[in-house]
């Protein structure tokens, strides 16, 4: 049973995060919670991931990290300086990782409490320190000892005989910009990454001949012609072949992210093809047709697009149903926007020959943006207004700036000999708990939330 509260507390008693983590934590939550000394520890390790304190509704040792894992708790304590906002990544991260329902997240001046449902993590209840001791009882109805003991059995009792979601369609969305520089590659290989993490089936498809996306998920290797394995055997042979090199005899594995992601790589033999595919109507349907055969393997395809108007950029957007327009909003790629909204007009209608639904545009995507607070205070904001009004264009809520772990993770590479091999990895590999990392998740929710409205 639960002690009783031994005082009301208050915030101005810790002046560190020591004394957050004693005063606040050990000496006055944890008991009152219900946790015992065997039933809570201190300075946790796993992996990479290094826990303040780690809590125990069932105790069942050893245990394996899973769904149904003892697993209950984890708590962060911060400085009383510290502000709450720039740790609530690492600790969703945590929670993830761990597959722990609740974590806390406090200072002393401030008390936070987030539940894990699935793939999600939500703020559920949150108090300033001297309002901690009146909501003991809120508190402990969701994080006290008792309380998750009896949650936890209920939801195990449900585990055999769960209620799937009915699943989504697979949706095929291109990445494109016809300016080049903006950022798509990044967009692209991170946002698989992100959309990967959180339990989706991704399929990269790379239709630019440059084949940097092709480059960035670790597929390129070698170092000279001799051992390249890609040529003959790309894109370029989906494209150009009516009935042979099916999506499942070209795909490849990527090297560049832990989680699992499949890739069509491009090739520079790409570019000598397409005059002559430009004469034939139906190559631009075949890299639709094509993926139609694997729509139960994958639940979301991305293509990168060559920065142009042309025939490869075509058969992307004829494939795709949805459309994300990278920008870093200066003035050329705004320009570009109006050639843009020519070309999907035109792939619309070209859809509309072959009986498939037009594009839908998620939006345009702020890139490379400038960290510049007076850039960012006054400029940009111009800018963005300047996409909605003049080119009647949706921006998209999610923002990717300018960051050197972004620039770093792409061009990682390891040495093999007397050479250096390139190695990149996605900024969530790279860098799990940076900005940029945090970003792209917040890309990877934003996408799945509106691409689920739609039919």
């Amino acid at each position: 049973m639960a002690n009783p509260a031994p005082f009301s507390f208050d915030p101005a008693i810790c002046l560190n995060e020591k004394e957050v983590e004693t005063k606040l934590i050990v000496q006055y939550l944890l008991p009152y919670l219900g946790y015992n000394a065997d039933s809570w520890y201190q300075e946790v390790a796993f992996g990479n991931i290094r826990l303040d304190f780690l809590a125990f509704a069932t105790q069942v040792l050893p245990f394996a990290v899973t769904e149904t894992s003892p697993l209950t708790l984890v708590i962060e304590a911060k400085h009383p300086r510290e502000n709450l906002d720039r740790h609530v990544f690492k600790l969703k991260n945590y929670m993830l990782g761990l597959r722990v329902p609740f974590g806390v997240l406090t200072n002393g001046k401030g008390f936070r409490i987030y539940q894990r449902q699935q793939n999600q993590v939500t703020l559920v209840f949150s108090c300033s320190g001297p309002e901690i001791s009146a909501n003991l009882g809120s508190i402990k109805q969701l994080i006290g000892k008792n309380e998750l003991e009896a949650s936890t059995a209920a939801i195990s009792s449900k585990v055999s005989t769960p209620n799937p979601l009915p699943k989504q369609p697979m949706k095929i969305i291109a990445v494109y910009h016809n300016k080049g520089g903006v950022g798509k590659t990044t967009t692209v290989v991170n946002l698989a990454a992100a959309l990967a993490k959180q339990g989706k089936r991704i399929l990269i498809i790379d239709l630019d001949s440059q084949a940097n996306t092709t480059y960035a998920v670790g597929l390129v290797k070698f170092l000279d012609e001799e051992n390249d394995d890609i040529r003959g055997n790309n894109i370029t042979q989906v494209i150009e072949s009516p009935s042979q090199y099916m999506i499942d005899e070209v795909v490849r594995k990527t090297t560049y992210s832990q989680y699992n992601i499949d890739i069509i790589p491009a090739h520079i033999e790409l570019m000598k093809k397409e005059a002559q595919l430009n004469d034939i109507d139906a190559s631009k349907k075949r890299l639709q047709k094509k993926l139609d055969y694997v729509k139960n393997k994958y639940d979301i395809v991305l293509i990168d697009t060559p920065p142009s108007l042309n025939l490869y950029a075509r058969i992307a957007l004829v494939t795709a149903d949805i459309l994300i327009i990278p920008s870093d909003l200066k003035p050329f790629s705004h320009e570009g926007l109006n050639n843009v909204k020519d070309f999907i007009g035109q792939i619309n209608e070209i859809k509309d020959d072959f009986s498939l639904q037009p594009l839908h545009i998620l939006g345009v995507l702020p890139c490379k943006i400038s960290t510049n607070a007076k850039f960012l205070e006054k400029t940009f904001l111009k800018r963005l207004a300047l996409v909605k009004e003049k080119y009647s264009l949706p921006v998209m809520d999610s923002k990717i700036y300018e960051r050197e772990d972004l620039a770093q993770c792409l061009e990682n590479s390891v040495p093999m000999g007397d050479d250096i091999i390139p190695d990149p990895r996605s900024v969530l590999d790279f860098r799990p708990n940076s900005k940029s990392a945090e970003e792209f998740e917040n890309l990877a929710s934003e996408v799945l939330q509106k691409i689920s409205l739609l039919k």
